[in-house]
């Protein structure tokens, strides 16, 4: 799906670049900036009985309220129902949102290939008497561990490995066994896919990464269209206290603005330095769910319309892998990914993911196409050497 038809479709009447610019955002009002500067408090005056639109810095902030508008206008266009709920991280609202909903005796899918964070969840939720089933996220197998369960997570394009699953197919199944569905939306960022538009009850996200995409500030969020399971979700954040602060949520609400410039950017060289490596005898397994040629390709057509910056592959062995990175010039040798600045690593150095030593995952920024692609190939070439 092109980038044009996925603003008209599920974009309303402004397409997704004009959304961006001006989602959350006051009007235009004489002698005022377009977006506030960050309300720095940590308690307001509160007279008389205790309510309010703002009643205490671990409860609300104006500058979280403008952020947390826009991603919901991002995440579903047009909708009013849809809240959004801003964290201190992505693992703050991905750990807000199981830990809220789930109970001792119920059962969560997660995907075995996800994020290995979110797996590390795990052992904590196994402690609070909840049980866990795994499954991976290719070929839609988390279907067959939905009997009895609670939530199903989602993550689709998985991190590390771009695995892809069908989140409408998942939803009604899910759905028809009684369970929730969140969707880890930090890959495609809600302009590449909306899970809420798919059926999703939950789309969360490490804002950290391509939604903020300047490698300058951490932050996550929650998006639901259910008051009672947003209301869940916002007593938890303010239980353990996982706000953003009010600097970081403005920076991000300010590089909302470029979203679409850079995610559309990102997607062109994700997909040219995709093509290049497989043109590379001694690189495999080259993974990137816009290629036509990818196993998830045929699902992400369906339910994504940009495919996101990353692009896998795996090298030989961990000292050919280690030997690309140090020739790279370009491109920095660092984890996360969506950044402007092209960054790679082994993905395996970290431990937790079922890929080879020589497995890199590889986050393309906006530089030139052909700048990114002659530091890739000339490193490439040093590495065999």
């Amino acid at each position: 799906m092109s980038a044009a038809a996925g603003g008209a479709q599920h974009g309303g009447p402004a397409g997704d670049s004009t959304r961006s610019v001006h989602a959350g955002r006051p009007p235009a009002t004489a002698y005022q900036p377009s977006l506030p500067g960050p309300v720095f408090v940590s308690h307001y005056h509160l007279p008389g009985e205790a309510a309010g639109p703002y009643t205490y810095g671990r409860d609300e902030n104006p500058t979280w309220e403008r952020l947390e508008q826009a991603i919901s206008e991002l995440e579903a266009p047009g909708d009013p129902a849809a809240r959004t709920l801003a964290f201190a991280s992505g693992m703050g609202a991905i750990a807000a949102v199981l830990l809220s909903q789930v109970r001792a005796g119920q059962v969560v899918v997660l995907p075995s290939d996800s994020y290995q964070a979110t797996r590390s969840l795990q052992e904590r939720l196994e402690s609070y008497g909840v049980r866990v089933r795994l499954a991976p996220t290719a070929g839609d197998a988390q279907l067959a561990a939905l009997q009895g369960a609670r939530l199903l997570w989602l993550e689709t394009p998985s991190n590390p490995r771009l695995e892809v699953c069908d989140i409408r197919r998942l939803a009604d199944a899910a759905h028809a066994a009684g369970a929730l569905v969140a969707v880890d939306n930090t890959l495609a960022t809600p302009l590449g896919q909306r899970p809420l538009g798919l059926g999703a009850d939950f789309s969360v996200a490490s804002g950290t990464k391509a939604l903020t995409g300047h490698g300058d500030l951490l932050i996550g969020y929650v998006t639901a269209r259910d008051g009672e399971l947003t209301a869940g979700v916002r007593k938890w954040r303010k239980t353990v206290g996982a706000i953003p602060g009010p600097m970081e949520a403005w920076l991000a609400h300010r590089s909302l603005a470029t979203l679409a410039l850079r995610v559309d950017r990102q997607a062109a060289n994700a997909l040219a330095l995709a093509g290049a490596l497989l043109a590379r005898p001694e690189v495999t397994g080259v993974r990137h769910p816009g290629l036509p040629t990818d196993p998830a390709y045929p699902v992400a057509a369906t339910q994504m319309w940009r495919f996101g910056s990353v692009v896998s592959f795996v090298l030989p062995d961990r000292s050919h892998a280690e030997r690309f990175l140090a020739a790279l010039r370009l491109t920095g040798e660092a984890t996360s990914f969506g950044s402007v600045q092209s960054t790679a690593e082994r993905r395996a150095r970290w431990g937790g993911d079922a890929v080879a030593p020589g497995f890199i995952r590889f986050s393309v920024g906006v530089e030139d196409a052909a700048d990114i692609l002659a530091d890739v190939l000339r490193a490439l070439d040093e590495a065999l050497s």
